[in-house]
């Protein structure tokens, strides 16, 4: 695994990871700013090919808590010290499967939002970001 600072300011840090899917637009995997980390939507694409890891929302679901796991994790964070998750799903019917496997992510029970979309990049099922506090 890599992982390293994408850019630096006296105020924020870009964290990258070679673990988790590069971004293809202009936004970072993740930043922290001040005692906090803001990471940027995942979806459930693998990082070694780019594409959809899975197209079935436990899969989708699991692929997109990994990318989060590696991308906390190259910030020197876990699940452990998220304050705050945002869920969207496009199809609110999938919400019992999303919940089957968060809840092995976030058994700490961070708050949270989780929202039906009308369409989410690249037709994933589901898209998570979360916030969390450095200690």
């Amino acid at each position: 695994m890599c992982a390293f600072l994408f850019f630096s300011s006296s105020h924020m840090k870009a964290i990258y990871t070679e673990s988790a899917p590069e971004p293809v637009w202009p936004y970072s995997q993740g930043i922290i700013s001040g005692n906090m980390f803001y990471s940027s939507g995942q979806i459930g694409v693998n990082p070694e090919t780019l594409l959809l890891k899975e197209w079935w929302i436990l899969g989708q679901t699991t692929q997109v808590c990994e990318n989060l796991r590696a991308i906390l994790e190259a910030a020197n964070l876990s699940f452990k010290d998220v304050v705050k998750v945002n869920i969207y799903i496009a199809d609110i019917r999938d919400y019992d499967a999303v919940n089957h496997v968060y809840k092995d992510y976030f058994s700490h029970k961070p708050a949270r939002s989780c929202v039906a979309v009308a369409a989410l990049p690249a037709n994933a099922l589901v898209e998570i970001e979360v916030i969390a506090e450095i200690n």
